[in-house]
């Protein structure tokens, strides 16, 4: 048998998907949805300790570099 012969007698084997295919889209969307709620809730962290924020910075406002 030559290898023309073989790869044209070679038949396709199709694997079935557990789920439909606009399932696993969906599973994607809820995770995305789910991490972009995770990183909003991040949102504006700084600006919640604005009295530590300004003791910070009135005692480092020097032109100093402290070593950086």
């Amino acid at each position: 048998m030559s290898l023309v012969t073989a790869v044209l007698t070679e038949t396709v084997h199709a694997r079935e998907l557990p789920i439909d295919s606009w399932v696993y889209g969906l599973i994607a969307l809820v995770i995305f949805a789910v991490l972009a709620m995770i990183v909003a809730s991040y949102r504006d962290v700084a600006n919640r300790h604005t009295s530590k924020s300004a003791a910070y910075a009135a005692r480092h406002s020097g032109d100093e570099h402290g070593g950086h």
